[in-house]
């Protein structure tokens, strides 16, 4: 018997589920809100380590073509003081592959391959217990009924509700997101600054990060503690608005590093939010999450990984089970409660760090994590 199984969300999370599920030959819906596949920036560079978004890559059988887009050289890290003192400057070794850098444009091409995904279908209810089966309610009043919803729909996820009444909390930590491109030809300081990976600067609960993409690309990050209302008087739609701002919260910083706000033209608002370290629900039949769906966390390295690991491990079970997928779902469900618990905790305590009261609070992160 084929199962109706539909993902909510075309992210990392519920295409590697998709992927994985499509590639040993089951079917799946996948049901992405955005109207198509250019309809916003897919956003910036993800690092996939080794025993998570690339073993999930791997069981999708994409971890050869991976290797070939991935930018291994974007592992590479240097942390300024706000005087632009270097103090540290990693950079790794030819056969260092533990975390390369992948853009989210070239991750999602990847990932979609031969999938058919259902564009513009935003989902606005998921209701389990339906006579037929799941009923998911579209934003457009169609309905449709399936025997299991998967929500990888994201930190405000509409899946959510279904199985459990947790909603993100703020952090406390705002990020404000820019972009400069083809910084090689406009920017030759600014490249070399930003090396081919990250450079990070740390102030007093405040910090500066820019990290190279693809193709000439670099994101920046102004991070800082602040409350959720900090802008009420100001127009978020006004660049130069914005930038004054950042350089007024930076300043005394070194010219060089602020040169990452000066560039800045479009500035997007990013505050952090997350789920509860230990967020778990009672079991649901028919409905079960992915990713930021079940376990915001912020945003350091782990939480797309584990988003793909958890979508390509549940395909899996689905594909090989016994033909119950509740019971592959209640098993998925205790492996991804226990192991992003652990990560969620690591991550919280990484934030309280990085943006810290005490900068050198980062840079002695830096110092554990880093690969010697």
């Amino acid at each position: 018997m084929r199962h109706r199984i539909a993902v909510v969300g075309g992210g990392p999370a519920g295409l590697t589920f998709a992927r994985v599920l499509h590639g040993r030959g089951h079917p799946v819906t996948v049901l992405e809100r955005d109207p198509g596949l250019d309809a916003r920036p897919p956003g910036g560079t993800l690092d996939l380590h080794e025993g998570l978004g690339q073993r999930a890559l791997e069981k999708a059988g994409l971890l050869a073509e991976f290797q070939q887009v991935s930018r291994p050289e974007g592992q590479a890290m240097r942390i300024l003081a706000p005087d632009g003192t270097v103090l540290r400057d990693w950079q790794p070794r030819p056969e260092e592959r533990a975390n390369p850098e992948i853009d989210r444009r070239q991750l999602r091409d990847l990932l979609l391959g031969p999938l058919d995904v259902r564009w513009g279908q935003g989902v606005r209810q998921v209701v389990p217990g339906a006579r037929d089966g799941v009923l998911v309610r579209f934003e457009d009043g169609r309905e449709e009924t399936f025997d299991l919803v998967i929500g990888a729909d994201g930190a405000w996820s509409r899946t959510r509700t279904a199985v459990s009444p947790v909603t993100p909390r703020y952090t406390g930590v705002t990020f404000v997101e820019t972009s400069l491109d083809d910084v090689e030809t406009r920017l030759p300081d600014l490249a070399r600054l930003v090396g081919d990976g990250s450079v990070a600067v740390y102030g007093a609960n405040r910090a500066l990060v820019a990290q190279r993409n693809s193709g000439g690309h670099v994101k920046v990050y102004a991070q800082f503690r602040a409350p959720l209302d900090w802008h009420t008087d100001l127009d978020l739609a006004d660049g130069a608005a914005v930038r004054a701002r950042l350089l007024a919260l930076f300043d005394g910083w070194a010219a060089p590093v602020l040169d990452l706000l000066h560039h800045g033209t479009v500035f997007t608002h990013r505050p952090l939010y997350v789920l509860p370290v230990s967020h778990t629900w009672t079991h649901v039949p028919g409905v079960t999450l992915l990713g930021d769906a079940a376990h915001l966390m912020p945003p350091l390295g782990a939480g797309a990984n584990l988003a793909m690991l958890e979508g390509a491990e549940l395909a899996e079970s689905l594909a090989t089970g016994s033909g119950d997928p509740d019971e592959a779902v209640r098993d998925h469900e205790e492996r991804m409660w226990a192991r992003a618990g652990r990560w969620a905790e690591l991550t919280a305590a990484g934030l309280e760090r990085l943006v810290s009261p005490d900068p050198t609070q980062a840079l002695a992160l830096f110092d554990e994590v880093q690969p010697s």
